[in-house]
């Protein structure tokens, strides 16, 4: 069947060239500025007030733009970014251990599986080092030595120690620091604050991005806003497969909705499986619980070496246990990029070594931690998330070993943008992890907070007033211009359609039907048989979904069958692309593994003559969409097989 066509190939315009050391420097000085007194004029949109959408919105408000900014949540600080656990990157070298801006750089383009950009991992190496010293300005309280000086930890796919973290509670510390700055910027009015409010449509007047449609979740009033320019920071689309790590309210609206109005979406299946997640107990579970990667610094991972040995953890001797990552990678050890913990948990598995009453987990264990560091030294690195863990379920993880197994957690896809953050609709801006710029095939552990705040803090800023200075004046437009008439009734009719379906299924029951095809044929492994037998039972999911889905309540006020019931439908859309896109790359590349591509020890198997290129999708609304390729070039780190053993 014909599932897609080929376009013509797309470049990124606005990247630099010349030494990779100076381009980010050379190319914020060529870019051009907006005075003062002219950004007061000015107006910005910005979705989501996660680290990305926080730290953007503040810091453009500080700039002087009136900033509008809109989140679903009751309160800017309840955003996703608050669930982050272990930690922020960061060269700084404090160890002194031989890291550098250059080595991280090497580690995210090595990690990613040579699917990313070089120019745009060598800026994030570069700005991460500003990001700490802007937290620490902020109060957030890093863990610090015994000397004062800011402690950092290892994390999976470097052999440095540069993440730098707040217990176990890094996110939400760094998030209220990007709160406050915003909330400073509320109170001297100049931003305003919308929670509690959905963007549901995209506003585009002569070919730019000028405003967006929402809803007020608790009324239930569609509104058109206005502006110079639009930036989304509304996250990843994880939970399009129903069960993951992400907040249930995580979704791919703001960005569906971007690109079914002409925004180019990249690389959607690649998707990053975490391996340290609290494994599925049943049916009843709406999602899933992250545990850490840091718990990888001092837990070792194992199973059994018998298949099928029920004894309780304490009773397997040493002699009768396989520390399996230490065994495969002994130059890492449990300390391997995510991609490659999770497989590895899956084969072990596979071949019926797993434990727990599933047999879907592995053990996480603690006691040579404990006896060699003391149960108080563990209790300050990691003392919150042993007490979630008891919580979850009921066992005391210093006494037995956890137990984990891989899930759905990062997804390294998302809208296209070039150098400058900005999409291929001129004037939309697309920043953290709704855009898919920095992290190729697989992300890094402690890497999503620090391009949250990169792009957010230092690059936006710049970049966004280069667009509106270069634009001139922008003609003024209201929600009366016919562009924005036509996208809120958009809106309108496709509520008015979902309420009027009547059907007899609940939206959980198709999201819970969906996730199950995705994790099955586009999960950890995939195939083109499977993907091709995902789309076709995704199309006729989704025809059933349109005739039987029964969303009760009106669209006046708060109805959250209803929120859920729009989500669904267009992750519906989202499955069937990402299914696409996971069957044309007849490769394994981090995230995304084929099992028709594998080496003789079941390691991802690229091929770079064919598939070293950014895959960005076109919209058509004919069910074929149009593939644009952006061929991706490598001169600083040379593609190689990535060996961590």
């Amino acid at each position: 069947m014909d599932l897609y066509r080929e376009g013509d190939p797309i470049a990124d315009t606005r990247a630099p060239d010349g030494p990779i050391e100076t381009r980010w420097e050379r190319h914020r000085f060529e870019m051009k500025l907006v005075n003062p007194a002219n950004r007061r004029k000015m107006t910005v949109i910005v979705v989501g007030t996660g680290l990305a959408g926080g730290s953007a919105a503040a810091t453009l408000a500080e700039q002087g733009y009136q900033v509008r900014s809109y989140c679903y949540q009751d309160s800017p600080r309840r955003a996703h970014s608050i669930a982050a656990q272990g930690g922020i990157n960061a060269a700084k070298n404090y160890r002194n251990d031989g890291d550098s801006v250059h080595r991280l750089f090497y580690d995210t383009v090595k990690g990613g599986d040579f699917r990313s950009r070089e120019s745009n991992v060598h800026r994030l190496a570069e700005v991460s080092v500003n990001i700490i010293d802007q937290c620490v300005a902020q109060g957030v309280p890093f863990a610090r030595e015994y000397g004062g000086l800011l402690d950092t930890r290892s994390f999976g796919g470097a052999q440095v120690q540069r993440t730098f973290y707040a217990r176990g509670q890094t996110g939400q510390q760094l998030l209220l620091g990007a709160y406050q700055a915003l909330e400073r910027q509320i109170g001297l009015g100049n931003v305003e604050m919308n929670a509690r409010h959905e963007m549901l449509e995209l506003v585009i007047v002569d070919g730019r991005a000028r405003g967006i449609v929402v809803r007020d979740m608790v009324t239930g009033e569609i509104s058109t806003e206005m502006a110079d320019a639009v930036v989304l920071a509304t996250g990843g689309y994880g939970n399009v497969f129903y069960l993951s790590t992400n907040a249930k309210g995580c979704n791919v609206t703001a960005s569906w909705r971007a690109h079914r109005k002409g925004a180019y979406f990249a690389n959607p299946c690649y998707t990053q499986i975490h391996p340290t997640c609290i494994p599925v107990s049943g049916d009843h579970q709406s999602k899933l619980t992250l545990m850490s990667e840091s718990l990888r610094n001092d837990g070792r991972v194992w199973v059994p070496k018998a298949k099928g040995d029920q004894r309780s953890p304490r009773e397997i001797p040493e002699d009768e246990r396989d520390y399996y990552l230490e065994r495969i990678y002994p130059s890492f050890g449990n300390l391997v990029p995510r991609d490659i913990a999770s497989r590895a948990a899956k084969n072990v598995c596979d071949e019926g070594r797993g434990v727990g009453p599933t047999g879907l987990g592995v053990y996480l264990d603690f006691a040579d931690a404990i006896n060699r560091l003391g149960r108080k030294a563990i209790e300050a690195k990691y003392g919150n998330l042993f007490e979630m863990y008891e919580r979850i379920t009921g066992e005391d993880p210093y006494e037995v070993p956890m137990r984990i197994y891989p899930a759905v957690h990062y997804t390294m896809g998302g809208l296209w943008v070039d150098y400058d953050l900005q999409s291929s609709i001129p004037g939309l801006f697309v920043i953290g992890e709704a855009n898919f710029s920095d992290h190729g095939a697989n992300r890094l552990g402690a890497s999503a907070l620090m391009q949250g705040l990169a792009d957010g803090y230092f690059v936006l800023p710049n970049t966004l007033a280069n667009y509106l200075a270069s634009s001139g004046p922008l003609d003024k437009v209201d929600a009366s211009h016919p562009e924005a008439v036509a996208a809120r009734t958009d809106v309108e009719d496709r509520i008015k359609r979902l309420l009027a379906i009547n059907g007899d299924r609940t939206v959980d029951s198709f999201h819970r039907e969906l996730g199950q095809i995705m994790w099955e044929h586009c999960g950890m492994e995939r195939s083109e048989a499977g993907l091709r037998k995902a789309i076709d039972e995704i199309r006729a999911l989704r025809e059933q979904f349109w005739q039987r889905v029964r969303v009760p309540g009106d669209g006046e006020g708060l109805n959250q069958s209803l929120e859920k019931a729009g989500r669904v439908a267009d992750f519906f859309e989202l499955a069937e692309l990402m299914c696409i896109d996971a069957l044309h790359r007849e490769e394994s590349c981090g995230g995304h593994f084929r099992a028709e591509h594998q080496t003789p020890d079941g390691e991802a198997q690229r091929d770079d003559d064919r598939f070293a290129y950014v895959a960005a999708w076109e919209y058509t609304g004919t069910g074929e969409p149009v593939l644009h390729k952006e061929d991706l070039t490598f001169e600083y780190v040379h593609p190689t097989q990535r060996s961590y053993k």
